[in-house]
């Protein structure tokens, strides 16, 4: 009897164990410490290869890769775990999860695996009791974290949610539901934020010490740009766990181009906390590149590429090319980027390694599709409307300092769009790069705005005059632009403005009386002794017509007499005025005295 009830609590206890190493393994994914994971893992199914819950947990440390991707091999190790399963055990409900799991994993058919799922919960369904007809709350959980894997076009995330809902009720502690539940809700888009946020508060409700949900919810504070909203969890989790790497990556990453001191700190921390891997020496020099020690950094960055190879750890590139860009050699880094982009896993490319590329191909004349084409894959990497238009107006910048003052307008017009409101610096750009890329009726229409918005600076006067001005073919369409600048001047501040005024005048009447003098030599230019008017005739009158207008605008700026700008107003209007008396009632033969020219 005593041997029996020994040898019962020997079982129960092993069975304690085993319970204890997948919460532990479980713990350790959730905290992205994969290796550690699959090695708790793979000791407990070491230790009962027949308990499905030990085959399907190793499954998953497979579905979870190294942390930054899931290679083929990974999917498949998982996949080979679970059809051994299912042959020893039968259609157990965790395996079947697990193969639904692994069709979502390798791009299936949705509908198979949602079959699988449908089969695990109706499997584990009660039949009798007090639960008769309610679902386990496990699988509905498992279900759901099938279905929060991988990005947004995995799986299906109001599924998930759905069963995950129906767990949330039957279990009321496990606060891994809720976790799985804001993931999916941040996999349906931005909008679903706060449906996220709630779903991580009820699992700190349910566990208040999770630096999970803490760490996830400061994630979605740091995608709007909520600095002290961001930094309050990520504190919280810190406090919740000191030992939880992925915060302090997360801030090792914010502050590696703000404070470098600070990003060493995080580093140091990061390091200590998370599983041994050779991306820490990655993470070491790219932190050397940051505190500006080029040299340090890429021997660092050789040192590992000799140890593990760059394919084991595609980011050197980026260290590479970061480091050679600074250093002058920007063939080099151009290299390297350009490698990277090309070929590295989807899941290792950040949105600031295409602002690189664009950085570095802008400065090889030719490579402005590349460019462009690296623009827009940063845009759907980042999808933050704020951080969009930060990319956008850096990249704007690259162009201006290569030249391609097209591409630069073409960028800074798109920024603008998104952004609405802009501010002074905002206009001063967009006319500037309008200005640079030589489209002088952009300008103008930039100018417009600008000057109704900052009444009081200089520069949209002068872009819109200067643009007005480089078109000199169409003087016609010179003297419409500058009677709008003029309207705009008299409106803001006359006084201010008079000379600046008048001078457009001078422009003006110039323009008319070299074209009625012109006019005058056409050989179909007559007056009959009659007085009949040949086409010409009545042409010429209409222009010095336009001519008086002018004059008679500088006189009402300058009306004083004796006024040096008067005085040249009165002249040049008296002249006028003889042509247009002597050719509208002619006397005799021969023509009026010629125009004084304004010049």
């Amino acid at each position: 009897m005593k041997k029996t009830v020994a040898l019962m609590f020997a079982a129960v206890f092993a069975v304690q164990c085993l319970t204890a190493q997948i919460a532990e393994g479980i713990k350790l994914l959730h905290y992205e410490k994969n290796k550690s994971a699959k090695e708790v893992l793979q000791k407990n199914y070491d230790a009962n290869s027949k308990d499905p819950q030990a085959i399907y947990w190793l499954g998953q440390a497979h579905l979870a890769g190294n942390g930054i991707e899931v290679t083929k091999e990974d999917v498949a190790a998982a996949k080979a775990l679970y059809q051994k399963g299912l042959q020893e055990l039968g259609s157990d409900a965790w395996l079947l999860v697990g193969m639904g799991h692994v069709e979502l994993r390798e791009g299936g058919d949705l509908n198979s695996a949602k079959q699988k799922f449908e089969q695990a919960i109706t499997a584990t369904t009660e039949t009798r009791g007090k639960n008769k007809g309610k679902p386990n709350a496990a699988i509905l959980t498992a279900i759901g974290r099938a279905n929060a894997d991988g990005d947004s076009k995995m799986g299906d995330p109001v599924y998930g949610i759905d069963k995950l809902k129906q767990a949330g009720a039957l279990d009321l502690t496990n606060p891994d539901i809720y976790i799985y539940m804001g993931i999916s809700y941040q996999k349906m888009g931005g909008e679903n934020g706060g449906e996220a946020v709630k779903a991580y508060t009820e699992a700190i409700a349910r566990d208040p010490k999770n630096a999970l949900a803490m760490f996830r919810i400061g994630k979605i504070y740091q995608s709007q740009n909520n600095v002290e909203l961001f930094e309050q969890f990520y504190d919280n989790a810190k406090t919740a766990d000191a030992g939880f790497p992925p915060v302090y990556y997360a801030l090792y990453q914010y502050y590696a181009e703000k404070d470098v001191t600070k990003a060493k700190e995080y580093l140091d921390k990061y390091v200590q906390s998370a599983d041994k891997d050779s991306r820490n020496e990655l993470y070491q020099a790219d932190y050397l590149f940051r505190a500006g020690k080029y040299d340090e950094s890429l021997a660092k960055a050789k040192e590992l590429d000799a140890a593990v190879g760059i394919k084991a750890v595609p980011r050197l590139g980026v260290v590479y090319a970061y480091n050679y860009l600074r250093k002058g050699d920007s063939l080099t880094a151009k290299k390297y980027i350009e490698e990277f982009l090309t070929s590295a896993p989807a899941s290792e490319v950040q949105p600031s390694d295409y602002k690189l590329g664009v950085e570095v191909v802008t400065k090889f004349p030719g490579n402005e599709a590349t460019a462009l084409a690296y623009v827009d894959k940063a845009l759907q990497a980042d999808t933050v409307k704020a951080n969009q238009i930060v990319l956008i107006n850096a990249a704007a910048d690259m162009f201006g300092k290569a030249k391609s003052y097209q591409a630069q307008l073409n960028l800074m017009k798109r920024g603008m769009m998104m952004k609405g409101e802009l501010t002074e610096v905002d206009h001063y750009k967009l006319t500037s790069s309008a200005f640079n890329a030589k489209a002088y009726d952009q300008v103008i229409e930039f100018a417009k705005p600008y000057m109704a918005a900052f009444p009081d600076k200089p520069h949209p006067y002068s872009f819109f005059k200067r643009a007005a001005m480089a078109n000199g073919k169409d003087t016609a369409k010179i003297i419409e632009n500058l009677n709008y600048l003029d309207s705009v001047y008299a409106k803001v501040d006359l006084e201010k403005h008079r000379k600046t005024i008048f001078l457009d005048e001078y422009f003006k009447i110039n323009y008319y009386v070299n074209l009625f003098n012109e006019i005058k030599k056409r050989p179909d230019f007559k007056v009959t002794t009659k007085g009949e008017k040949s086409p010409a005739v009545e042409e010429f009158l209409a222009v010095c017509q336009k001519a008086i207008e002018v004059a008679d605008k500088m006189l009402a700026l300058y009306p004083t007499a004796g006024d040096e700008n008067n005085k040249f107003a009165q002249d040049v209007k008296a002249t006028i005025q003889k042509n247009i008396d002597y050719y509208s009632n002619p006397t005799g033969k021969g023509g009026a005295s010629g125009a004084k020219t304004a010049s």
